[in-house]
């Protein structure tokens, strides 16, 4: 555990991708995840209790990442991406409300894409 209390393994996971109908049907059956496709934009997949741990998304021209991106729970979304700002890192997405969390992104020095994930 960390001094907030967090443990450092990633709390969700998302791939987008510029076909996501493909890439759901790839990591099915190469996995074997549930998948639980919500519109044509995005689907959730889970564990083997139908829990979702992550999710698969179209990616367009305005996205603001294409591939794997690990998501790492902070208190706040917000105070953690200026942090990684001044550590080096750049905003690759605004902090965003979604349905179920706070996210953004950003890319490390190295140019690494990590997300960040508050409830």
């Amino acid at each position: 555990m960390t001094a907030t209390g967090h443990r450092h393994a990633p709390v969700w996971f998302d791939i987008a991708t510029p076909d996501a109908p493909r890439a759901r049907r790839f990591y099915q059956e190469m996995f074997g995840w549930p998948v639980n496709v919500l519109d044509q934009t995005y689907a959730f997949v889970g564990d083997e209790h139908g829990q979702p741990t992550g999710g698969i998304g179209q990616a367009g021209p305005d996205s603001p990442y294409t591939g794997i991106v690990a998501y790492f729970q902070v208190d706040d979304v917000d105070s953690a991406l200026a942090r990684a700002e001044r550590l080096g890192g750049s905003r690759v997405m605004k902090p965003t409300q979604t349905p179920i969390s706070r996210i953004a992104a950003f890319a490390d020095p190295d140019g690494n894409l990590i997300g960040l994930l508050s409830r």
